[in-house]
């Protein structure tokens, strides 16, 4: 009978260690997601509007919709004071969403979008040059950690800053490393999500440099090209804002004969775009060039952001949607599109937008509640 007791126990104990080891090694895997924009990032409402913007009845139609995650983009001046004390209402709004994501099914990326001392476009960036500025954000994730540690490894990723614009690689390579190490003292199997420098390019993946070792990372990128048309007349980006002529894709961006009808500083400034062609082939070639640098890691990769603005044309746009489909398909990357109901919104004056969705997705709208 003590022989028989003696293993029970040591089965028993075999089974926890083997339960524990299961959940330490679970990962966190999301293929299909949205980015909720303008919320708890780059966003100035409060109170009663800011609570009505995204609701429980969204994420009910997003996981109808087919998508498997949102990408939660949230800033420093949201979600914390000056002094670095947290926001309690804004966290409230951010575990609602979590809440409401576990209730459909959904998972999340928690996105730290942007920091008092670090904006993508702005002029200076003190995150770069001051020590007070780095501690400021490594802070901003032991609070954040605390606050959301209690979510299963499988269901949430953090994504430690959004699109990061450096001088040099290494400056935010060193960075990015110190704000892991800090993440991993809390949670050392937390799945942690890593963009490239100069605003996620694809053209930097290569230059990022992260621990070999840590397989609990997915790689990011961000692509919006070719910019004249995702940017349409965007009025923020002075590189395409000007341009209101036709745009085409798959194929020459622009006419010859459509750009000779243009001013002449338009002609001149959009040259370029004449001989520019743009198709399936030329993106795939962008991403293999994120294949070839994620290699030496064997880590997944992540698109984190893409997407048309609205006032492009919707032929060509659609056009584009079915190609980036396809290849996340074959590349197996995951994806977010930008947005949910934003300047690149998939629902347009409270209409669904098929031509998004479907490729990405595979639901057909009329099928959707």
């Amino acid at each position: 009978m003590k022989k028989n007791l003696f293993v029970y126990i040591v089965l028993l104990i075999c089974v926890c260690c083997l339960s524990g080891n299961l959940s330490a090694q679970a990962t966190f895997q999301a293929k299909k997601g949205i980015n909720i924009s303008h919320w708890l990032s780059q966003s100035k409402a409060r109170g009663e509007t800011r609570l009505q913007y995204f609701t429980r009845s969204d994420v009910k139609d997003l996981a109808a919709l087919g998508f498997d995650h949102l990408r939660i983009p949230i800033d420093e001046e949201q979600m914390f004071t000056e002094d670095g004390e947290k926001e309690s209402e804004a966290f409230q709004l951010l575990h609602n969403a979590l809440g409401w994501c576990k209730e459909y099914n959904l998972k999340a990326v928690v996105d730290l979008h942007i920091l008092r001392t670090h904006f993508f476009n702005a002029q200076e960036k003190p995150l770069f040059t001051e020590e007070k500025a780095q501690e400021q954000f490594y802070n901003c994730w032991r609070l954040l950690s605390e606050e959301l540690k209690q979510y299963p490894n499988e269901m949430l990723a953090y994504e430690l800053m959004n699109e990061p614009v450096a001088d040099e690689p290494e400056i935010w390579n060193k960075i990015v490393n110190r704000c892991l190490e800090e993440v991993r003292k809390y949670e050392p199997n937390r799945t942690v999500v890593i963009g490239s420098n100069r605003w996620q390019s694809f053209e930097t993946v290569k230059d990022l440099c992260i621990p070999a070792n840590d397989k609990n990372l997915i790689i990011s990128f961000h692509y919006y090209g070719p910019m004249l048309l995702t940017h349409y007349k965007a009025s923020w980006s002075s590189g395409t804002r000007d341009y209101t002529g036709p745009i085409h894709y798959p194929g020459v961006l622009v006419k010859p004969e459509e750009m000779a009808q243009q001013p002449q500083n338009i002609q001149e400034k959009y040259a370029y775009a004449t001989n520019t062609i743009c198709n399936i082939e030329t993106i795939s070639n962008d991403f293999k060039q994120v294949v070839d640098a994620a290699k030496k890691y064997g880590l997944a990769v992540y698109c984190g952001e893409f997407g048309c603005i609205t006032k492009a044309p919707d032929e060509a746009s659609a056009a584009w949607y079915k190609d980036m489909a396809t290849l996340f398909n074959q590349y197996d990357f995951g994806f977010a599109t930008w947005d949910f109901k934003g300047d690149f919104g998939i629902k347009r004056n409270g209409q669904w937008v098929g031509f998004i969705i479907e490729p990405l997705t595979g639901k057909k709208i009329n099928n959707i509640p």
